[in-house]
């Protein structure tokens, strides 16, 4: 197939490769820009590609160099995707992700309903930070604009709808869209094909 990219874009991506044999060693390719804040604790397998302006926040006290975002093999993230992760987010192998997506395991209050803490004439940023690990399984596929919040897991072979909002669990093998997110098929393993489900 004949080579589509532009001589810019070639040039571009030729850089990219460079910096990520020297600083990402065992990744495939870190497209740039890329930011990410607490460089050591982060853990990825081989593999791992990313597309333009990808941002990782890994937070942690001054010298909390324990990993709190650990990707899987074979990995590809598209442009703009920005993780947050102050207690841990971990991705298995072989997922896939589109491009604008959020995932966070870092909430600034708590508004369940038996809070007293995040009240609204608190600013943002004052309110208690609350934590829960994010795990997303193996051969995941997660599509664009996608908002993945803190103490959801995702399952293996599930799919993410486009615009979806995930703040709850999902099952293995699941197509899920909306927001809130909600399950919209299922794998059957007996008729090898996916059912709809109803709706809840």
């Amino acid at each position: 197939m004949k080579n589509q990219y532009s001589l810019s874009e070639t040039i571009s991506t030729a850089y990219a490769l460079i910096c990520t044999k020297l600083f990402y060693k065992g990744a495939r390719l870190i497209r740039r820009p890329f930011y990410c804040r607490g460089k050591s604790r982060l853990q990825f397998a081989e593999g791992f590609t990313t597309g333009h302006h990808c941002r990782f926040d890994l937070l942690g006290e001054e010298g909390d160099n324990s990993k709190k975002l650990l990707i899987g093999k074979n990995c590809k993230l598209g442009d703009n995707v920005h993780i947050v992760a102050n207690q841990k987010v971990i991705i298995g192998d072989n997922c896939l992700m589109a491009s604008k997506i959020f995932i966070s395991d870092t909430s600034h209050g708590d508004y369940s309903d038996n809070s007293n803490d995040s009240f609204p004439h608190i600013p943002p940023d004052k309110r208690t930070l609350y934590t829960k690990p994010v795990s997303i399984g193996n051969n995941v596929w997660i599509g664009e604009n996608v908002c993945i919040l803190l103490g959801v897991s995702i399952g293996d072979g599930c799919i993410i709808g486009a615009n979806s909002v995930v703040n709850r669990d999902v099952p293995d093998n699941c197509i899920v869209a909306g927001s809130p997110a909600k399950a919209i098929k299922k794998w059957d393993d007996e008729s090898k094909m996916w059912i709809k489900c109803h709706m809840q």
